[in-house]
């Protein structure tokens, strides 16, 4: 049985901003991760008010070696835009689920699709098409704690 764990922590000021990594970071219920664009409304696709969906964002580390092996897409995980990234656990099946990361527990609202505008940021051509269902997940941060790199996630 594989541990499922955090391999890396992403934050970003603003809206297009390049992602910092990140040795841990505090997670606030219905704010977001701070430093986060989104948690300070500085989004892409922020409204006046935080939606539990833009909370945090999840890929799995799978994902983004099957782009590599399968399709010739060698990214970095930060340019996945996501928050956080995985190993060993399948993102897709949290979907409605509680779960936890480290100390934090989280609910999955829904999928993390690929839209246009990180297929426009990068300039990969088909990026969209080929993250269908493999963007990874969007999820709602439901106590606050501190989420580190080798965090355990469990169901």
């Amino acid at each position: 049985m594989t541990t499922a764990k955090v391999l890396y922590i992403y934050t970003a000021p603003t809206a297009g901003a390049k992602l910092e990594d990140r040795d841990s970071v505090t997670a606030v219920p219905g704010q977001g991760l701070e430093g986060d664009r989104y948690a300070t409304l500085q989004g892409n696709y922020s409204e006046e008010t935080m939606t539990p969906d833009r909370e945090v964002t999840l890929i799995e580390a799978e994902t983004i070696e099957a782009l590599r092996d399968e399709r010739g897409i060698d990214l970095h995980p930060s340019q996945t835009r996501r928050n956080i990234v995985t190993r060993g656990i399948a993102l897709n099946d949290l979907v409605g689920a509680e779960f936890r990361v480290g100390e934090v527990a989280m609910r999955g609202i829904r999928l993390c699709e690929p839209c246009a505008y990180l297929q426009d940021l990068l300039g990969i051509e088909g990026l969209v098409k080929v993250l269908v269902k493999r963007g990874g997940l969007r999820a709602q941060i439901l106590s606050e704690g501190t989420i580190r790199i080798g965090d355990l996630i469990s169901e």
